[in-house]
């Protein structure tokens, strides 16, 4: 029988490089399951570990059979990046980087007749409170279809990706709360740091504006006193050109003192003769 629950698997990713490596889990049925966390940095020799939750259906697939497909994309990224630092631009196709990607195909099974675990290359494990069908993901590369099945698997999956990174936040297990205020108080901080900063600019500019004023006002004080400066050389000037001339006149209307001085002996020199 059919029942109305939710059913989940915890995956394992192995990095057996010496280099960061993130991944970005996608789905074909964005509103069937969520993935959490749907992206991550897996370091040098280590592992990584995300859980798919199947979402409660209503009625079971026919036959059991499931077309769900899961995409896994890596790259390899800088030494030290953190996950706040993925975007979706490092998955795309069109960048430089190269992608490497993973089909896994889902597969629905019956369940045991109590709560136990059921290994799949140490990947799967099957949930003790759940006794409905479980899915499994088959571990490794799928095999590839024919052209035509890889276009139609790419295009599910590239028009829900939109929808999925949409359910990634209303996931029952999204990223804790503490985060969330933790990102809060860093953009409250970041915003302050801001304000202040401009606040400095603004009282910086105004120091100069007003510095640029007062030079303003002492550049027009010196060129109004050169202004006046010359016109009082160019009066100065007239003034000695009439100076001159009046002493030229001066000079030409009167006798000099020689000619009047001998006038005054000759004078003397002949009464003297003409009255011994």
């Amino acid at each position: 029988m059919w029942r109305k629950v939710q059913s989940s698997c915890s995956i394992q990713l192995g990095n057996n490089s010496n280099q960061y490596v993130a991944f970005k889990v996608k789905t074909t049925s964005p509103k069937k399951y969520c993935v959490r966390p749907n992206t991550g940095i897996i370091k040098p020799k280590a592992t990584y570990d995300f859980t798919v939750t199947m979402q409660a259906q209503r009625v079971a697939p026919p036959d059991m059979q499931c077309k769900d497909k899961f995409l896994i994309q890596s790259t390899v990224v800088p030494f030290g990046t953190t996950e706040e630092d993925l975007t979706s631009d490092m998955f795309s196709k069109d960048s430089s980087k190269y992608i490497e990607e993973k089909k896994l195909r889902v597969i629905l099974i019956s369940p045991p007749p109590s709560p136990v675990l059921l290994p799949c290359n140490g990947a799967l494990k099957q949930d003790p409170s759940s006794e409905t069908l479980v899915q499994r993901l088959l571990s490794g590369v799928e095999n590839i279809p024919p052209p035509r099945k890889v276009a139609e698997d790419a295009k599910l999956i590239e028009t829900a990706e939109e929808l999925d990174e949409l359910r990634e936040a209303k996931c029952v297990d999204s990223r804790p709360s503490d985060d969330v205020e933790g990102l809060k108080s860093v953009k409250n901080v970041v915003e302050l740091n801001i304000a202040e900063d401009f606040e400095d600019m603004k009282s910086k500019l105004n120091t100069m504006d007003s510095k640029l004023r007062e030079a303003e006002l002492t550049i027009t004080k010196l060129t109004e006193e050169r202004n006046m400066t010359t016109v009082e050389k160019d009066t100065l000037k007239d003034e000695l050109e009439v100076l001159r001339k009046n002493n030229v006149r001066r000079i030409q209307m009167g006798f000099p003192l020689f000619y009047v001085c001998m006038v005054a002996l000759i004078s003397v020199a002949v009464g003297y003769l003409i009255h011994p």
